[in-house]
């Protein structure tokens, strides 16, 4: 327990998969070769924030797969939303997308993520940590940001006086769908990419009528896709080309690679389509073995 005028912190004892302190990242420095990064799912990510009565970019713990478990210093508000985990305080189970008050001393622990890769772990006041070009985001791909979490840790988190903190209030529930099951197949919306005309007409016919795996070689960076092969009308590589979150690109193996949050600012490789920018976020929530389909819808005109 926490002694008088002790600062609020999140004591880690335990940690099942990768645990990163993630923002709403650093847009405007690609120029650098700096993506944005960020947290993977944004929509669970800033929903966790307005549970507690954060900022949207008030960062907070983003967490793989489940197994996290901390002790609270000091009595705090907490909210886990995203990846379908179970949830208990003090040994109780506690609903997710709700709420939370954590009493000095009580420990926090999520389950196994049933669905879902990625839950957010947000504390009022938000979670503490030095920012690297105006942001608190771990770049996993270039090494950018605060180190990923480790047992041990104290992870300190805003005061009363936090910047972090907005002035409307609080939010007790939040209605959300369920994440899709496991072995259920997702639908991506998506459009044709800049070098669409890169693929011959089965390598079309594959990208968009194809159900893809997710491989267990996926993270932050992008999710790979295991399946068939996607055939291409011109050979060799481009020079180097700008990308952004969501592109889809086709590599020499011709199993196309989906960009999360943590993708290089450039690549070689032709980009056949991209993401719908919200079905990024449901991207970022493919586990390994999981099913998915392109579904190839019009660009908005307005």
């Amino acid at each position: 327990m926490s002694g008088p005028g002790a600062a609020p912190a999140l004591v880690v004892e335990r940690i099942g998969g990768l645990v990163t302190v993630q923002d709403l990242g650093r847009p405007g420095y690609a120029h650098l070769g700096v993506t944005r990064s960020g947290a993977a799912d944004r929509t669970a990510f800033r929903r966790a924030n307005r549970l507690v009565g954060n900022h949207q970019g008030a960062a907070a713990l983003e967490v793989t797969l489940g197994g996290l478990c901390v002790v609270a210093l000091g009595e705090l508000t907490l909210a886990v939303t995203g990846a379908t985990c179970p949830v208990t305080v003090a040994g109780r189970p506690a609903a997710t997308e709700a709420l939370l008050e954590v009493p000095d001393g009580a420990e926090v622990h999520l389950g196994p993520a049933l669905a879902g890769v990625r839950a957010y772990l947000a504390v009022r006041g938000g979670v503490q940590a030095e920012p690297v070009l105006g942001s608190r985001a771990t770049d996993t791909l270039s090494g950018i940001g605060p180190r990923p979490v480790q047992v041990g840790d104290l992870v300190p988190v805003g005061g009363p006086d936090s910047a972090d903190r907005a002035r409307w209030p609080r939010i007790a529930q939040v209605p959300v769908a369920p994440l899709p099951a496991p072995h259920e197949v997702v639908e991506l919306d998506a459009v044709p990419g800049p070098r669409a005309d890169w693929l011959d007409r089965p390598g079309r016919d594959t990208l968009w009528q194809s159900t893809w795996t997710v491989s267990p070689r996926s993270n932050r960076v992008g999710v790979r896709c295991e399946g068939a092969v996607v055939t291409r009308a011109v050979a060799g590589e481009l020079p180097s080309e700008g990308l952004v979150r969501g592109a889809i690109q086709v590599p020499p193996s011709g199993e196309p690679v989906v960009f999360l949050a943590d993708h290089p600012v450039t690549g070689g490789y032709p980009v056949v389509a991209v993401l719908h920018d919200d079905d990024v976020d449901l991207a970022g929530q493919l586990r390994p073995g999981q099913r998915f389909r392109l579904h190839h819808r019009p660009q908005d005109v307005s």
